[in-house]
């Protein structure tokens, strides 16, 4: 029997609103800066594999904090910033960076909604997320944070673990004080979530929002609102 349901964060319960490249046109716009397009593509893959976060064993916050404003940099120098280099850095991590703009994170209109179907039917709720930093001020901001048993990110120093390793699954279960035979876990990744969970023999879920997974796992929902039904045969009207 299910008695709890983990969650990825983001692209499973909420995404930022708004791609880069409309931000780096509107702070470059700004300051009257030349940018070289033809570099966006694979400027902005570096920029994502050089800022995707620390190993979580070695992590110092810091330390990660400094990478990343390092990575930013460097991708704005790649597409031609000179003048200002420095403020539009700045700029761009507070527009765009989760460390630095939580404001800018969104949750999808049927997190709310799965969240109160789930606790008023008396599931325990966690979210296990690969992030660079403690969840909790993050999910209170966006008002969630009271509907979770627990909130585990990867790089706490409690934890120290990134999906798909076991252990930050193992962590959150001790927590919630559930086993893995009673728990399901939902997330956008395969790798990650689908893998990591299934592995710390936890059942996987697929969220794909966007339909370009299909076929990659056997139970896969699109929204969050046909979870309940696929967990106990209970349908989520809203």
């Amino acid at each position: 029997m299910t008695k709890a349901v983990f969650f990825d964060f983001y692209q499973t319960l909420g995404v930022w609103g708004q791609s880069l490249r409309p931000r780096v046109k509107k702070i470059t716009d700004r300051y009257g800066c030349e940018i070289d397009w033809e570099r966006y593509d694979t400027a902005r893959g570096n920029l994502y594999a050089d800022a995707s976060g620390s190993d979580p064993m070695t992590h110092d916050l810091l330390e990660t904090m400094q990478q990343i404003i390092d990575s930013y940099r460097e991708f704005l120098a790649v597409l031609g910033v000179r003048d200002y280099l420095d403020q539009m850095t700045w700029e761009l991590l507070q527009s765009e960076h989760s460390l630095f703009a939580a404001n800018a994170a969104t949750l999808y209109d049927d997190t709310v909604p799965t969240l109160e179907h789930l606790r008023d039917n008396g599931f325990k709720l966690a979210i296990v997320s690969n992030w660079d930093t403690p969840l909790d001020p993050l999910t209170e901001r966006l008002g969630i944070a009271d509907y979770f048993d627990t909130i585990t990110s990867s790089h706490d120093e409690r934890v120290r673990s990134a999906k798909p390793d076991p252990h930050i699954f193992e962590w959150t279960l001790r927590h919630v004080g559930v086993s893995a035979k009673e728990t399901v876990h939902v997330g956008d990744t395969y790798e990650a979530d689908i893998i990591g969970a299934k592995n710390a023999g936890i059942r996987p879920i697929l969220i794909d929002r966007d339909g370009t997974q299909t076929g990659k796992w056997h139970e896969t929902i699109q929204s969050l609102a046909e979870l309940l039904e696929l967990i106990n045969g209970k349908n989520i009207f809203f």
